[in-house]
């Protein structure tokens, strides 16, 4: 039996959206699929071939995020999916190791996708990244002590909500840099409802809310904030709108601080695990990674273990200088070189962990207590300290 994985061709394109449509249940229009096939990229779409019939496919998005405020590219992965009778044969993983060598090659020394199964994609290095909060408030716990401390004006001015969306998405790790393209297709393609800018008191755009309100129910699609007045000002617009609502529904950040604001805090709350994260290249990844400043030079050695990309697997010696930049010499990953290094090595751990500790999402201490990182206590410390204190979130989906 031939199998093959290589990109899809213009003329197979077609059969690509049939399964992304069987394997997640929806169906688009003639109009849809040709605008599909019309803004596919060369090289995006790969797929596992068996006697030259697509039996599984997936496509890696060459896209930016920003981590500890620096634009970073990352491979975006999506539209995973097999037929049912090619099932459970490892295609799948075998297109994901193969994706692994063509990121690398693209220089996307990160990796992020949603996963339709968390367990399946940390077998293959993956490690949740972001969660965020879902809230539902009543109109009761409005918080009506707020002030609007400046202004807001409804607008349309679609530049200056993309000025502001990217001042506040380069404060998270992990949101994405929002292209021209992405903006027209993703965002105002499905707009519904309305757009109102704050102002501070200087006359300064600091946030905006993208919203609509329909059968007693205000959904906020966007909330954004520069600072605290802004919070508070976007807020007390909310509540202004008490006598024509029954509820608001709006996703925030994990570290979200509302419900310590309002005076009720017992709204409805959940947190969401969402996409995960994998660095691909680990030694290309730290080399460009903003580490925090410090008054003196850090050299940590770390014993890495990755599966499916042997270039992350080996010791690391990674040097940090004062200002936050990193020089990283890797050995390995021969078995003699690999059973000296370990014993050498501070610290050690999988590139799950790696990444968890890297992107911002968990710090050195709470994975070493849970056993995900081996070392000294010393060790873990020097490490965290050189870590930036940044939150993760990602308010689109891809």
């Amino acid at each position: 039996m031939r199998e093959n994985i290589r990109p899809l061709t213009q003329a197979e394109l077609p059969d690509s959206i049939k399964l992304s449509e069987f394997a997640f249940q929806y169906e688009l229009s003639p109009e849809q699929r040709a605008e599909r096939i019309a803004s596919a990229k060369p090289g995006e779409q790969w797929g596992y071939f068996i006697e030259d019939k697509l039996a599984a496919k997936m496509t890696i998005y060459p896209m930016a995020t920003w981590i500890n405020g620096k634009r970073t590219k990352f491979a975006g992965v999506a539209s995973v999916a097999t037929w049912p009778e090619y099932r459970r044969q490892g295609m799948v993983g075998k297109l994901l190791v193969n994706a692994f060598h063509i990121m690398k090659e693209q220089g996307l020394s990160l990796s992020c996708l949603h996963p339709f199964e968390f367990s399946f994609y940390r077998k293959f290095g993956w490690e949740t990244y972001v969660e965020y909060q879902n809230y539902e408030l009543e109109s009761r716990h409005l918080p009506h002590q707020f002030a609007i401390e400046g202004r807001i004006e409804r607008t349309e001015d679609r530049n200056l909500i993309k000025a502001i969306y990217e001042s506040y998405a380069a404060s998270y790790n992990g949101m994405l840099e929002r292209t021209d393209e992405w903006w027209e297709n993703r965002i105002w393609k499905n707009a519904k409802g309305t757009a109102a800018v704050y102002y501070n008191e200087a006359d300064q755009p600091a946030g905006y809310m993208m919203y609509k309100v329909a059968d007693s129910i205000m959904t906020i699609h966007e909330m954004v904030f520069l600072d605290e007045k802004a919070r508070a000002s976007l807020w007390k617009f909310i509540a202004n709108h008490d006598s024509m609502i029954r509820k608001v529904c709006l996703r925030a950040p994990s570290d979200d601080e509302l419900p310590f604001l309002l005076h009720d805090p017992r709204f409805k709350q959940e947190k969401v695990p969402y996409f995960m994260a994998r660095i691909v290249d680990a030694e290309a990844f730290v080399k460009e990674y903003r580490f925090n400043s410090a008054g003196e030079r850090t050299r940590i050695t770390l014993a890495l273990e990755d599966r499916y990309a042997s270039w992350n697997q080996g010791i690391f010696s990674i040097e940090i200088d004062e200002e936050g930049s990193a020089q990283v010499k890797r050995s390995g990953p021969s078995a003699d070189e690999a059973d000296a290094g370990r014993e050498e090595a501070q610290l050690t751990c999988d590139i799950q962990t790696l990444t968890a500790m890297l992107v911002g999402y968990r710090k050195p201490a709470m994975l070493h207590r849970a056993g995900r990182l081996q070392g000294t206590a010393e060790a873990v410390k020097l490490l965290e300290d050189r870590l930036p204190d940044r939150t993760t979130y990602l308010m689109d989906y891809y």
